[in-house]
C-alpha cells in the first residue's frame, strides 16, 4: 500500500511541474483580392437600354473573374475590420456618385440588352448590342414595329431641329387625284411617329445643337409601313415635329388596307384611326 501511494503521489507531483503543451499554431489566412465588376442592379429584359439607374459596381474576388466581365481595372483586399469595409464602401459610393459610376459604366449607357440580365449578373459584351452594332436597330425596335428611312433636308425637316427620340407628323403633298390633277392635296400619312435615327446618329447630341442628316428612320407599325412607303413614291414628304406636350398616345396612321378610316380622340390623347371593313 505504501509503495502504491508513493507511486501516485511522484505521479501527481510530475504532472504538476511538467512543461505545459505550447497550444496549435493557427495560421491566419490573408483576405481574398477583390475587384469591382460592373452588374446588373435589377433584372433587365431583352431590349432594354442600360443606365446608371439600372447597373452597378459589385465587389467580386480577383480570383475567379471571368475575362468576359467588366471591371473598374481597381483591385484591393477586402479589410478585415467590418469598419474599415465600411468605410471603403462609402468612399467607393462618394466616388461613383461624383463620376456616374466611371467613365467604363458612362460607355455603357445607352446600350442595349441582347439576352435577359438578371440582377446581380455581371454584364458582358455578349448579352448587350453597342450603339451602331449592325443588330442594335434590330433589337431596339419593339415587337410589332418597323423601321422605315424617308428622305430629310432642312425644309421637310422642320429647319433641322429634329433629333432621334422625337415625335414627328409625317405629312404628304401630293395632286389631288379626284380633281385628275387639277390642284393639291396635303395628307396626314402617320401621327406620333418615334424618330429613331437621323443617318445613323441614333442619339441626341449633348451639346444641344442641330442634328443634320439627309435620311431620317422613324418606328412604324407594320400595318402602316406599305402606306408610309406608298407616300415616299408621291414624294412631298414633310416631317412635322411634335411639342413634348403632345406626344401621348400610340403612333397612328391609315390602314395599310384603304378602308375606311375613322379618327377617336380619347381624354385629349393622341388620335387613335380604327378602320371599317
Amino acid at each position: 500500500m505504501a509503495l502504491v501511494a508513493a507511486v501516485g503521489l511522484a505521479f501527481i507531483v510530475h504532472n504538476m511541474f511538467a512543461t505545459p503543451k505550447a497550444p496549435p499554431t493557427t495560421v491566419a489566412s490573408a483576405p481574398p483580392v477583390m475587384t469591382r465588376v460592373l452588374v446588373a442592379k435589377t433584372d433587365l429584359a431583352v431590349g432594354d437600354r442600360l443606365s446608371d439607374q439600372n447597373m452597378s459596381w459589385q465587389g467580386w474576388p480577383t480570383a475567379t473573374l471571368n475575362l468576359a466581365y467588366i471591371t473598374d481595372g481597381d483591385s484591393v483586399a477586402a479589410p478585415k475590420a467590418p469598419v474599415d469595409a465600411a468605410v471603403q464602401k462609402a468612399t467607393k459610393t462618394v466616388s461613383d456618385i461624383a463620376t456616374g459610376g466611371g467613365p467604363k459604366m458612362q460607355a455603357m449607357i445607352g446600350d442595349i440588352v441582347r439576352e435577359p440580365i438578371f440582377a446581380g449578373e455581371p454584364i458582358t459584351s455578349k448579352k448587350i448590342v453597342r450603339s451602331g452594332d449592325t443588330s442594335y436597330m434590330a433589337i431596339r425596335l419593339p415587337q410589332g414595329m418597323r423601321a422605315i428611312s424617308l428622305p430629310l433636308s432642312l425644309e421637310s425637316g422642320a429647319g433641322g431641329f429634329i433629333e432621334p427620340g422625337d415625335r414627328v407628323d409625317i405629312l404628304s403633298t401630293h395632286p389631288d387625284q379626284a380633281k385628275n390633277g387639277g390642284g393639291m392635296v396635303t395628307e396626314m400619312v402617320l401621327s406620333n411617329a418615334l424618330v429613331l435615327a437621323i443617318d445613323q446618329k441614333t442619339d441626341a447630341p449633348k451639346t444641344g445643337a442641330p442634328v443634320s442628316g439627309a435620311t431620317i428612320t422613324l418606328e412604324v407599325p407594320d400595318v402602316n409601313a406599305s402606306i408610309v412607303a406608298r407616300a415616299r413614291t408621291q414624294g412631298g414628304l414633310t416631317m412635322a415635329l411634335r411639342s413634348y406636350a403632345d406626344i401621348g398616345g400610340h403612333t397612328a396612321g391609315p390602314s395599310a388596307d384603304d378602308g375606311h378610316s375613322v379618327k377617336i380622340f380619347r381624354g385629349g390623347s393622341a388620335a387613335e384611326v380604327v378602320t371599317a371593313q
